[in-house]
């Protein structure tokens, strides 16, 4: 069957998206919780950020690379059903525990250790099954509606949302979570086709070890893509440190309790799904040059506003802001690597990257603990600043206009087979 090439995205992305966003709905809620459930236990910020580096370890050291083979090896449509199936039984038990009061810290770390580890194979999987449900001359759109469906569910209602079940109830977040993941892996299970990018006993007989480093090879040897890894790397150290702490900044700086804790995260979101809708044509009218560029001088911005502004309109309008940001770089590095990744490698390529980038996060998680301990609440803010400032300067030539240009207008030859009915 041949690809959707009409006005629409077709059945199988609508399938895709559907199922997305519901597992991200539900991962938005726990994500909220979640340190609402440790700030009521202790006030340390090491603690409560401690959370976060857990949900980003998998990512970086464990899972992200290794997961990319195992994309790049089987049907990724089969992969995300077992994956968000899996996960929902381990957020079902969790939410047990919590319902029951049996529940410390150490638990929901674990479990949280474990959803975060189903994760890095659904963003990998996902990633690389979209380029064979769309026309490449869509994938801008795709990304776009992809991105604007998970930030609606994910923070837009999930932020307010969650704060309030949890007001209600501490487990209600966490069994509202376990439904959605599985609501998300039933929709996609009805989708039709293979969607697997290797064949032959060749390819898998080759060690994962191999396999991995292929991935990496081929990104550290497309500078563009590989510079976009290194500087999200970089930014996600200081953006994570300063979300790792935002809920004692929302209650301390800004006077919030956890309803407007989560309003914070909406007003991100709107911004998001602002960029989301719209993305696709500020990048074909202002070029992925400038919205890169722009984008560098919105982070220096938005960590300026948080270490120095104790209104929460003032921060909640920045935090808008850099969501329009976070949408439109996403949509930018997402669409760059699906364009230029060969299809049998984009498993592989899109895990790499997320390996850099998750290492930021699981850096940033941990320091955003240790510098509000040490130095104060701000102190994650100011630094992330200074690190904005840096990455701009020293990338800022890198994304010339021709040579994103011409990124735009270059790919790899072939794609994951279309579907066929019957398989």
């Amino acid at each position: 069957m041949a690809r959707n090439e009409g006005p629409g995205l077709g059945r199988r992305f609508l399938a895709l998206w559907t199922s997305s966003t519901a597992s991200a709905f539900g991962t938005g809620l726990a994500t909220v919780a979640t340190p609402l459930f440790i700030a009521v236990r202790t006030d340390d910020p090491f603690v409560v950020s401690t959370a976060a580096a857990v949900t980003w370890l998998p990512w970086w050291l464990l899972f992200a690379l290794p997961g990319g083979v195992l994309v790049d090896r089987v049907d990724r449509r089969r992969l995300m059903v077992v994956v968000d199936g899996l996960r929902a039984v381990a957020m079902a038990a969790l939410a047990l525990t919590v319902a029951t009061g049996r529940a410390g810290i150490a638990v929901l770390l674990a479990v949280l250790f474990l959803m975060s580890t189903g994760e890095v194979l659904q963003r990998a999987a996902g990633q690389a099954l979209l380029p064979a449900l769309v026309p490449r001359r869509r994938l801008e759109r795709a990304n776009g509606l992809l991105f604007g469906g998970a930030t609606v569910a994910q923070q837009m209602v999930a932020g307010p949302l969650g704060g309030f079940l949890f007001a209600v109830g501490a487990a209600l977040p966490f069994v509202a979570d376990a439904g959605l993941l599985a609501l998300g892996a039933a929709i996609l299970a009805l989708v039709a086709g293979s969607y697997r990018a290797g064949t032959g006993s060749s390819r898998t007989e080759r060690s994962v070890r191999r396999e991995v480093l292929d991935g990496l090879r081929w990104l550290r040897g497309q500078r563009l893509l590989r510079t976009m890894a290194i500087l999200i790397g970089l930014l996600n150290v200081t953006l994570t440190a300063a979300l790792a702490v935002l809920v004692l900044l929302a209650r301390d700086r800004l006077g919030l309790g956890s309803v407007g804790y989560g309003l914070l995260f909406t007003s991100m979101a709107v911004g998001g799904v602002l960029g989301a809708l719209v993305g696709d044509r500020l990048i074909a009218r202002f070029t992925a040059t400038w919205t890169i560029r722009v984008g560098l001088l919105v982070e220096a911005a938005t960590h300026l506003v948080l270490a120095t502004s104790t209104d929460a309109v003032v921060v909640g309008l920045t935090l808008f802001l850099f969501g329009v940001h976070g949408a439109l770089w996403g949509i930018v590095a997402s669409s760059l690597r699906q364009r230029l990744a060969p299809p049998e490698l984009l498993g592989r390529v899109g895990s790499s990257t997320l390996f850099v980038s998750a290492g930021g996060n699981c850096i940033g998680a941990v320091l955003g603990g240790v510098l509000a301990s040490a130095f104060g609440l701000t102190a994650p803010y100011w630094v992330g600043f200074v690190v904005a400032v840096l990455v701009a300067a020293g990338t800022w030539r890198v994304f010339a206009p021709a040579t994103v240009a011409q990124a735009y207008e270059t790919g790899p030859a072939g794609a994951v087979r279309a579907p066929t009915i019957g398989e």
